[in-house]
């Protein structure tokens, strides 16, 4: 029986945005990267929440809280009034899990999960979006520019001016189509 193969999962440093790139190319042909449960799992662990398990179930609610974060951080990023029923969402997995940071011997930051529940994990992520999203933090929610991506990321940079959601994806792609429109229209004009 062989593996069944899942797509790469996108890390970044901001804990919201990364969980809302689980879901890439929305206007383009989608990519789900928690296609199963067990994947849900996979994701959090790397992200340093470690849970026990996951049900169907709470693999809906997680991919429900992922596109309240998505339509709020799209929402700021554009500068329009948040939605109501994803302020709701994000504040009612805020609320519904235990959870506290902790601080390892060696100076880093890490999740305690009381229950060790996905819904813990999730008050984790909710909390981190609303923290993104209200302004608290030093930086500004943007959206890439790849026409099929059109991802939210929390742009840390000096100039606040990163157009990309990721430079060796969304950028790459776009810098080597408009490469080879250039080279295309090139040649066209020497013929």
């Amino acid at each position: 029986m062989s593996a069944e193969r899942f797509p790469e999962f996108r890390l970044g440093s901001v804990l919201a945005t990364s969980y809302t790139a689980t879901l890439t190319e929305r206007r383009g042909k989608p990519v789900e990267r928690l296609p199963v449960p067990s994947r849900l799992v996979d994701w959090l662990a790397v992200n340093g929440l470690v849970v026990e398990s996951c049900s169907e179930l709470q693999l809906d609610r997680a991919r429900e809280l992922r596109e309240a974060i998505h339509t709020a951080a799209t929402n700021v990023a554009e500068q329009s009034p948040l939605p109501s029923s994803a302020v709701r969402l994000l504040n009612h997995y805020s609320t519904h899990g235990v959870s506290a940071t902790t601080l390892t011997s060696d100076g880093r930051r890490e999740w305690w999960l009381g229950s060790g529940s996905v819904e813990d994990a999730l008050s984790v992520i909710a909390a981190d979006a609303i923290s993104i999203v209200s302004g608290e933090r030093d930086g500004k929610m943007a959206l890439c520019a790849s026409p099929t991506c059109r991802a939210a990321f929390f742009d840390t940079s000096r100039s606040r001016t990163r157009r990309w959601c990721e430079m060796n994806t969304c950028g790459n792609r776009e810098k080597k189509a408009r490469f080879l429109a250039n080279k295309h229209e090139n040649a066209s004009s020497a013929g």
